[in-house]
């Protein structure tokens, strides 16, 4: 009988199917794992750049930015919010260097303020009855009318009339000396606080034209004084103003929709939301580029008062003869 040849024990190098397929099994093992690995890694940042993005839009929102079609928009004042005070320092344009100065009242220091510490919302009410009345008078056939209690500039249709000379003696059923008293008293409160916020003197500054009512609707533009919303510059568009004032007389969202005021800044806009008494004020150079909003709904109401440090370009207080 031959003698029977013992086999080899066989090792996963010297092959066989079953040997094959535990490797197979071991790379797709391994394959698998890998890629869990990755899912998981992507999911964990998925989820980091999720919480980051939602904490960014949150600060953003909550913490008064908007976004629009132009950018980001800051909002320097909630109309829902009453301020004490808040001043924005700004570098000052050279747009003063074209004009004469005049020490201590040309600006040296620029910037913005918004306060609702001065003028009361009952004091604010008891103005707009005054422009209320005046503005019944007449007003434009577009979207912004216009009284100068100072000059007698009235809109009229798509024109301006002196009411003193066109209405006469009814101007006296419209106007008294009691209104005149509260818009000076008023306007001296405002003359203060920006002499206070900038540094300078109060009897530095002087009135200056234009000063005026302004009523402002959705309806549709007639003439180009109709045309608010464009972007300008006061000391530009007037030469003599050095520092413009806003009294805000009715609510943004609760009078009217739209009509904010806009600083337009490189990189972002900064809007203030007007509420009755609030006055907005700032230095009037190529610092402070600013426009108005269209008005969407309602009727809005503010007065612009506008200082100059140039004698030669001041006007006086309203008298009702």
């Amino acid at each position: 009988m031959a003698p029977q040849r013992r086999a080899g024990a066989r090792t996963p190098e010297s092959g066989g199917a079953g040997a094959g397929l535990r490797a197979e099994e071991r790379r797709r093992l391994s394959s698998s794992m890998k890629g869990n690995v990755q899912k998981d890694s992507r999911r964990k940042w998925l989820k980091v750049a999720f919480f980051l993005s939602s904490a960014m839009l949150g600060y953003l929102l909550g913490g008064s930015y908007l976004f629009n079609e132009d950018g980001i928009t800051e909002v320097l004042a909630h109309h829902s919010e009453s301020l004490p005070d808040r001043f924005i320092e700004v570098p000052c344009s050279e747009d003063y260097n074209s004009h004469k100065r005049f020490e201590g009242c040309t600006p040296r220091k620029c910037g913005r303020g918004i306060t609702d510490a001065i003028i009361s919302r009952e004091e604010a009410e008891r103005i707009r009855r005054i422009a209320e009345r005046g503005l019944s008078l007449g007003g434009s056939d577009g979207g912004a009318s216009i009284l100068d209690l100072h000059s007698g500039a009235l809109s009229l249709g798509k024109h301006f009339v002196n009411m003193y000379r066109y209405f006469g003696d009814k101007i006296h059923d419209t106007f008294t000396k009691e209104d005149f008293q509260l818009y000076r008293d008023v306007r001296q409160r405002i003359q203060q606080k920006i002499a206070l916020a900038f540094g300078i003197s109060s009897s530095s500054m002087y009135l200056t034209k234009p000063t005026f009512f302004s009523r402002i609707n959705n309806s549709e533009a007639k003439t180009t004084h109709d045309e608010y919303w464009h972007p300008h510059i006061d000391k530009v568009t007037y030469g003599s103003f050095d520092y413009t004032s806003l009294l805000y007389l009715s609510e943004y969202t609760e009078d009217f929709g739209g009509g904010r005021f806009v600083f337009m800044d490189e990189g972002a806009n900064r809007t203030v939301e007007p509420r009755p008494g609030r006055v907005s004020f700032f230095t009037s150079g190529s610092e402070n580029l600013h426009h108005v909003e269209k008005v969407h709904w309602g009727t809005r109401y503010a007065i612009t008062i506008s200082f100059t440090c140039n004698p030669d370009h001041a006007i006086g207080d309203p008298v009702l003869a």
